[in-house]
């Protein structure tokens, strides 16, 4: 009994989540624009979408200002972890709970005082100041999925990477960045995540004509949504899905094992 329970449960969690996601799908392969009436299986809506100038737009947007604001705050979070680490505690204590005040901020804040900040030095609000406002906000969550494993990681591969005779940026390069790897994939992939999912810091930071897909979703909102964007949120779910399960394979298929000890063993050779 208490089996059939924590089954039922959990189909129930499973049906909330993906219940919408899958009513999302259906309709954008109805043949009508109403949402309640099944006007016949069509792909009129994808064939749209990809003739819309303005969704093609707003996607590469969003994708584009995701892909190198990740990129940038990946490795500015990374070697800000390293810096971290080589600081004294009480240093390394005042800066990471000054890190978790950008977690806690409200969204709108963040976009307020940023649009601000942009306006007083003189930026002209643009796809630019879109991608620096990204970066600003990913980096604390790049940080906090770097430093755990930095810290797990500790010195002493480091150490004895330098006493066989690596240079300081080789042993780095060789030995610490295939150790933290998995917190540096995962700081990518949330700041990443958190990019293409912005809503408020991307309204107040964007210039005239630039569009992402939140942005656009909500001015589609004000005259009604059009079916269009239920098959640009169908293509992209789906893509999501292939890559997650693309990335689980191919950890799992991944022999276990630590590179930075062949890479001492390299450098004593």
């Amino acid at each position: 009994m208490k089996k059939a329970f924590k089954t039922i449960y959990l189909i129930i969690i499973l049906l909330f989540l993906y219940l919408p996601i899958l009513t999302l799908v259906v309709l954008s392969f109805n043949e009508s624009k109403s949402m309640f009436k099944w006007a016949g299986f069509s792909l009129k809506w994808y064939r749209e979408m990809f003739s819309n100038m303005q969704i093609l737009s707003a996607l590469w947007n969003t994708f584009s200002i995701a892909l190198c604001s990740s990129i940038i705050a990946t490795i500015i979070g990374t070697l800000a972890c390293v810096g971290i680490m080589s600081m004294g505690k009480r240093t390394q204590n005042f800066l990471m709970g000054s890190n978790q005040i950008q977690l806690l901020n409200a969204d709108i804040v963040i976009g307020i005082s940023l649009m601000l900040t942009f306006i007083v030095f003189g930026f002209y609000l643009n796809w630019g100041t879109v991608l620096l406002a990204h970066v600003t906000f990913s980096i604390p969550y790049v940080i906090l999925s770097v430093m755990p494993k930095l810290k797990q990681a500790g010195k002493t591969h480091y150490e004895a990477a330098l006493d066989l005779g690596a240079t300081p940026s080789y042993a780095f390069r060789k030995v610490v960045i295939p150790e933290i790897r998995p917190g540096i994939v995962s700081g990518f992939l949330l700041a990443f995540t958190m990019s293409v999912d912005d809503f408020v810091v991307t309204h107040f930071t964007r210039g005239a004509g630039i569009n992402t897909i939140s942005t656009l979703i909500y001015s589609e909102v004000k005259v009604g949504i059009r079916p269009t964007l239920f098959a640009l949120s169908t293509v992209i779910f789906v893509i999501v899905l292939a890559v997650l399960v693309a990335v689980n394979i191919a950890q799992a298929k991944k022999p276990q094992g630590s590179e930075s000890l062949a890479i001492i063993g390299e450098a004593m050779s």
